[in-house]
């Protein structure tokens, strides 16, 4: 995950912006009134369409004094209601999902099945966070010494705040606060303010689904609000996705501080195909992978490491691809691949197009002759293609976060694992084979946090957890699933032992036979 260029100035404007996204305190909307805001732009036509407020320290201050009110009621409240509050947050959610999936739309560029594809992970969340009963459950040890019995609950934090990126404005959120509020927390949520209409959807949702004022809350802004939330005493924990730089420094400094940190960084996610493979199928996945989202994702799939004789079918394969993608705004019905998210950032990724081939890289299909990168006037590229890139290019070395997938060629299994294993990142991971045993070898061998086998992006299902190794990730627990329940909560061993009843004079009111 990275973070994009920021405009040059957020006071320069395409177009007079036709509303105000504000934050959302107390169960309530609330107009920013700290007297600075962003731009908000529709990337498909290149204008701003909107304002978003950045909160003062103030205003964080009064989102976390909202939370903190709330949390004694909210963490005393039965595992039944939460848990019906959360059965009617899910279905609120997947009823208006079309909605949600407009605002991705407008302000991130997904076209529409990338959008639904992403709300579609976060309610698997949301479900997962239904069976908040059988998920806190605890052990008990009957008889640990004479008359003694020992057992273990989970007991909610307190308050919890989640930083999230742009580039999934529904999901990420859904993968933080539906286990950390079924829990018992209550949750500050900081959204990107690339795109921070979807946050203001949600907190409608979940408050129309129930949950009590002060229990979710929104504090949109830039690094002011992040630092506040780092600093601030009564925040037990936060959890962050995006670029590795900031995952360190939201680490680094919440734990200065006394939190709990769960911070996800970047990746370079390789994708292996050994010569045995099906060379359509994996050309069909890697396509996939690299293009979704406009690779604006953390698991896509970026390099494809073709082993031995399988390269330059594969890359024959990958090209005759390219030109079917149908590259356009999320209103044109048969667009597939939408724009990227902000000019800065779009033009960051094409610079990768002259980079690669000046340091010693083939450019394939060069993504800056689509007819939208030359006139129109959003922040498109088209698809691009890189082969014969070597690790010390500069492409090769960052992550590019858009529509370029690289082919590296290598001469052996062992050559591919090695690459992958030398690379900073250990996101996500893939290996296309027939051999079982190759796979297995593979799995046992791989330096990554996430490993698909025939599957080029392996993200986890809801009850299992997300994250990385290495430079992917800082803090100990990964995201979202059983991981998440331990973030969220902590343990609380009881040692108990009561008196012998047979030496109790208490009456229990047990019947008698007059």
């Amino acid at each position: 995950m990275t973070q994009v260029a920021d405009p040059t100035s957020k006071s320069e404007s395409a177009a007079p912006a036709t509303g105000r996204v504000s934050h959302w305190i107390g169960g309530r909307l609330v107009a920013g009134t700290s007297g600075r805001q962003g731009p908000v732009y529709d990337p498909a036509a290149g204008t701003v369409t909107r304002n978003v407020d950045f909160a003062s320290t103030e205003e964080v201050d009064a989102a976390v004094a909202a939370a903190k009110a709330a949390f004694p009621a909210w963490r005393a409240t039965s595992l039944s209601k939460r848990t019906e509050i959360m059965f009617k947050i899910r279905n609120l959610v997947d009823q208006r999902r079309h909605e949600l999936a407009a605002h991705l739309t407008d302000e991130h560029g997904k076209v529409p099945s990338d959008a639904l594809g992403e709300i579609a992970r976060g309610i698997e969340n949301l479900e997962y966070a239904t069976s908040i009963p059988n998920l806190l459950k605890g052990s008990f040890t009957e008889q640990a010494s004479t008359g003694v019995d020992v057992y273990q609950i989970r007991q909610p934090l307190g308050v919890v705040a989640g930083i999230t990126p742009f580039n999934f404005p529904a999901m990420v959120p859904m993968w933080m606060f539906a286990t950390a509020i079924a829990a018992g927390n209550t949750f500050i949520l900081k959204p990107s303010e690339k795109d921070p209409s979807a946050s203001l959807f949600l907190a409608d949702l979940l408050a129309q689904a129930g949950v009590p004022d002060g229990v979710f809350n929104v504090v949109q802004g830039d690094k002011v609000a992040v630092d506040a939330i780092l600093a601030h005493p009564d925040i037990a924990a936060v959890s962050f996705v995006g670029s590795t730089p900031i995952a360190r420094y939201i680490y680094e400094t919440g734990t200065r501080n006394g939190k709990r940190v769960q911070a996800l960084g970047g990746a370079k996610n390789h994708m292996v195909v050994l010569p045995d493979a099906d060379v359509d199928m994996a050309a069909d996945a890697a396509v996939s992978a690299a293009y979704g989202s406009a690779g604006e994702r953390c698991m896509a799939i970026s390099v494809v490491v073709a082993v031995g004789d399988v390269a330059d079918p594969l890359v024959d394969a990958l090209k005759s691809r390219l030109p079917k993608i149908k590259v356009g705004p999320g209103s044109d019905p048969e667009a597939e691949m939408g724009p990227l998210v902000t000019r800065e950032h779009r033009d960051k990724v094409a610079s990768y197009l002259d980079s690669g081939p000046a340091q010693g890289a083939d450019l394939v299909v060069d993504g800056r002759e689509h007819v939208l990168y030359q006139e129109g006037k959003g922040f498109f590229l088209g698809v691009s293609l890189l082969d014969r890139v070597s690790p010390e290019m500069e492409c090769y070395r960052n992550e590019i976060f858009g529509p370029v997938l690289e082919v590296v060629r290598v001469k052996t299994y062992n050559e591919a694992v090695g690459l992958i294993n030398d690379n900073p990142y250990g996101n996500g991971t893939a290996i296309f084979t027939r051999d079982g045993g190759a796979a297995r070898q593979f799995q046992f061998e791989v330096a990554a946090g996430m490993v698909g086998i025939n599957v080029p992006i392996p993200v986890p299902v809801a009850y299992y957890s997300f994250g990385g190794w290495k430079s992917s990730l800082f803090g100990d627990l990964h995201m979202y699933g059983p991981e998440g329940i331990q973030f969220y909560t902590r343990a609380k061993i009881v040692t108990s032992r009561w008196p012998d009843p047979g030496t109790s004079t208490v009456d229990l009111g047990f019947p008698r036979t007059r």
